[in-house]
């Protein structure tokens, strides 16, 4: 797809050279523009779709067995590795202050507030965002999309609201799956190749977690997952013809989708904990006393 500010013809010496660096940065900039609107109209229209009319039963759940389902597997084996690796990483450093049982803690904090919702939106982003923008893509270039149209199917909520209902809801599940998978993984690693006592591991892992720390990165994961959707079906849709428009949907989808989850990641853990401090003052208070 074209954005409508071509280059022109290369100009030759330095101040030529200038000219065109010049030019190809305005270009960028009102081409990021034009998508920037471009997707904002997009994300409108799919939530009017989502809010007047929900996609048939068949083709919801055929999606989420699909988003959902399919992804568990490789959730599960990647957070039960990540949640070994913590626990390799951060023991040789407790060892040295005498602190070994203090892990639970940390693998446990660590894997409910970041690398839990990080780690399911990631592993979604490149297995079924990627996919999604490859399938629709791949009914763009073949006219498909503009068959659904003459039709009189509305291709917004035929192709877009069930796979992005699909990730809305299932990346909590997901996450939780996550979740659960590294604190196992760093609790059997711990104890039965660390040799760290078992009592003191849990004791001090529910002593350094609480049930906000989960509602914190189910509430991350829920943005995680709505920013997947969208970005992969508006990478999808507004593919370029050929293969190779095809193939650079699907890693855009991917890396476009990442960086906006980053970017997310830090601005809610920013809002999250403004809000828990609003709430909970004195835990904020009792934390700097024992500190």
């Amino acid at each position: 797809m074209s954005t409508g500010y071509e280059t022109a013809p290369r100009r030759r010496g330095l101040l030529g050279g200038l000219y065109d660096s010049i030019a190809d940065l305005g270009a960028a900039v009102l081409g990021a523009i034009d998508t920037f609107f471009d997707m904002a109209w997009f994300v409108w229209r799919t939530l009017i779709w989502l809010t007047t009319r929900l996609p048939r039963r068949e083709t919801l759940f055929g999606n989420m067995y699909q988003i959902g389902v399919l992804s568990l597997p490789v959730v599960a084996l990647t957070g039960t590795f990540i949640g070994m690796v913590l626990a390799v990483q951060s023991y040789t450093q407790f060892r040295e202050f005498g602190m070994e049982t203090q892990l639970g803690g940390v693998i446990n904090r660590s894997m409910f507030r970041e690398l839990g919702p990080v780690l399911a939106a990631t592993m979604l982003a490149g297995r079924v965002g990627s996919a999604m923008a490859a399938e629709l893509g791949t009914m763009r270039v073949t006219e498909q999309i503009d068959a659904l149209s003459s039709m009189g199917a509305n291709p917004i909520q035929y192709l877009v609201v069930p796979r992005f209902l699909s990730c809305l809801l299932l990346i909590p599940s997901l996450t939780i799956m996550a979740v659960f998978m590294g604190v196992m993984g760093g609790l059997i690693y711990s104890v039965f190749i660390l040799d760290i006592d078992m009592h003191h591991y849990v004791a001090n892992g529910k002593l350094f977690t609480e049930n906000w720390d989960l509602f914190y990165g189910v509430v991350k994961s829920v943005f995680f997952g709505a920013t997947i959707g969208l970005v992969s079906c508006y990478r999808g849709f507004h593919c370029e013809p050929g293969a190779e428009g095809v193939g650079n949907a699907a890693t855009s989808a991917f890396v476009q989708s990442f960086v906006v989850i980053i970017v997310l990641d830090l601005v809610l853990s920013i809002v999250l904990d403004k809000i828990y401090t609003v709430i909970w003052p004195q835990s904020q208070m009792a934390m700097s006393l024992a500190g």
